[in-house]
């Protein structure tokens, strides 16, 4: 029920007042010194000047040694200090990581809202490009959540699609009217409501109706079998959007953006980030089908 008041919260204010849209944390309950990880404290300015701050953290050896970068872009909720949890891992891996905080989250200035969190989007992955050691050739950008589908809007619209080696989505929603509709339509309260409430959330920015348009640059969806707030059709929605090449993993027993907590599903997507990574402009993907992938116990 948490989950669901959440959320549905989330997607009715989409109808009027953004800024209800995320539910951002300012203290930094950790830093990545706290789990042994060295970093940079990074600030950095947003395409309206609005300063942001986040965290590099570099891979083991040196960020110039790096097999690659990963842009993460977080959920809706709390801060990079909890959201570090996803990709703190990859580092150890051979991979440099940039987090930061959109708009009135953390240690960033200004107020959330949503056009203004896609700029913020936009404005990382440019920093990114522009690091001395940092290949610009060799970033992903993961999405999880919100992050996954505000940037999967933000970065075609701004013209970076094609300046990234491939897109990752993680537990991200297709369409935000369909989901305000299923959320209605699951509790009995809100049932009569669904479709003149739905109709009241903006109809823009739907990451189903942008996806198409990233190919050749490959995509990946993660999902949950068990999510309870992005059930695992909408990734289904998703993968049938997008092009060739695409991937998709179901991930069996598993909750929001929790794909990653699993060792194998770490193992996998180093392996894919190394698939990617190696392939040049001239080479394309063999079509794949959904997969499920079962993690195996550890």
């Amino acid at each position: 029920m948490r989950a669901f008041v959440s959320l549905l919260i989330v997607i009715l204010s989409l109808s009027g007042c953004t800024s209800l849209l995320f539910q951002p944390m300012k203290p930094l309950v950790r830093t990545p010194a706290d789990i042994k990880l060295d970093y940079k404290n990074v600030y950095f300015s947003s395409i309206d000047g609005t300063r942001l701050h986040g965290w590099f953290l570099p891979a083991n050896g040196g960020a110039d040694k790096a097999q690659g970068s990963v842009l993460l872009l977080h959920g809706n909720a709390e801060n990079i200090s909890t959201h570090i949890g996803s990709v703190y891992w990859l580092p150890g891996r051979g991979f440099n990581v940039f987090l930061f905080d959109y708009r009135g989250y953390g240690k960033s200035a200004g107020t959330a809202y949503l056009q203004g969190a896609m700029q913020d989007i936009s404005a990382a992955l440019r920093w990114l490009q522009g690091q001395p050691g940092i290949d610009p050739q060799r970033i992903v950008v993961l999405g999880q959540s919100l992050g996954g589908a505000m940037g999967t809007y933000a970065l075609l619209h701004s013209g970076q699609a094609s300046m990234i080696r491939a897109l990752i989505l993680d537990s991200v929603f297709s369409d935000y009217r369909q989901i305000v509709r299923e959320k209605l339509a699951s509790f009995w309260l809100t049932w009569p409501l669904q479709y003149p409430l739905s109709w009241l959330v903006t109809g823009d920015y739907a990451p189903a109706e942008a996806i198409g348009d990233y190919s050749p640059t490959p995509i990946l969806i993660i999902q949950g079998q068990r999510d309870e707030v992005v059930p695992q059709h909408h990734a289904q929605q998703l993968f049938a959007r997008a092009r060739q090449p695409r991937d998709l993993w179901l991930v069996p027993e598993t909750g929001h953006i929790s794909s990653l907590n699993q060792p194998a599903i770490r193992d996998r997507l180093i392996n894919y980030l190394k698939k990617i990574l190696s392939r040049t402009e001239s080479q394309s993907e063999v079509p794949t089908a959904p997969t499920n992938w079962r993690a195996e116990a550890h």
